[in-house]
């Protein structure tokens, strides 16, 4: 038997499982209209007097701070208080063809939430000539940034029961990321560290490695960085897994 034929069977349950409830449709609705809200009116889209989509990448990272950690609360969270987990771990299939097929499913349905988007890309190109390759890298870089929250928000899911506890501690975990490259803060703390410092601490960072992507830039050292923390992550959760079919 194939072994990802376990993995496509749960990632298809879980995708059915979104819009099997009317709140998928809810958070579709609610991206949308944020996104709208703060590329146009907090982004300052037609004060920039510039065709590209600028506005709206430099706001992702943030929006995407608590709406994918409410979309990911649910994956483990909710199989504990079901008391379905247990069924699931005891089934023949590896823990990480659950992981990864949840996962994929949720992430498939945050890259459909920020496609959507797409009413933005014929916008600008109508009201001027945009770079449409470096918005389809900006693209790419909210795909990647979408997956990492998303395998943090998987493992914080892992370690409880209560939706609310996974969703808050997915926020602090991805809200830290964002933070050690933003520029307020690195230049608050950058009279102790230095630039040195201040460098290593923008490694780390999300909006470092994401501001590539914006300019258009397909760096291999910031899909790495995605990458790896996603993987670390889901392998976290596979530990944590571990531990409760153990016990």
């Amino acid at each position: 038997m194939n072994i990802f034929s376990a993995t496509r069977a749960i990632a298809a349950r879980e995708w059915r499982a979104y819009f099997e409830s009317p709140l998928a449709f809810v958070f579709l609705i609610a991206y949308l209209l944020l996104a709208g809200i703060f590329t146009f009116t907090f982004g300052g889209f037609f004060e920039r007097g510039d065709a590209s989509l600028a506005a709206f990448f430099n706001w992702m990272p943030w929006l995407f701070l608590f709406l994918v950690p409410a979309v990911g609360m649910r994956l483990w969270s909710e199989e504990h208080r079901l008391g379905t987990i247990e069924l699931l771990l005891t089934m023949p299939i590896a823990p990480w063809q659950a992981i990864l097929g949840k996962f994929l499913a949720s992430w498939a349905f945050l890259i459909l939430a920020i496609a959507l988007s797409f009413p933005m890309v014929l916008t600008v190109n109508w009201l001027g000539s945009p770079d449409n390759g470096t918005i389809l890298a900006g693209y790419v870089g909210c795909a990647l940034v979408a997956g990492t929250y998303l395998s943090i928000a998987s493992l914080a899911s892992a370690c409880t029961r209560n939706q609310v506890i996974a969703f808050i501690f997915s926020i602090m975990i991805c809200l830290l990321l964002n933070l050690l490259g933003f520029p307020p803060i690195l230049d608050l703390v950058g009279r102790w560290i230095g630039t040195e410092g201040i460098e290593v601490m923008a490694g780390f960072s999300v909006l470092s490695h994401f501001d590539g992507f914006q300019k258009g830039v397909l760096d291999s050292r910031d899909v790495i960085y995605f990458v790896s923390i996603s993987v670390f992550s889901l392998f976290a959760t596979g530990v944590v897994l571990r531990g409760h079919r153990a016990g």
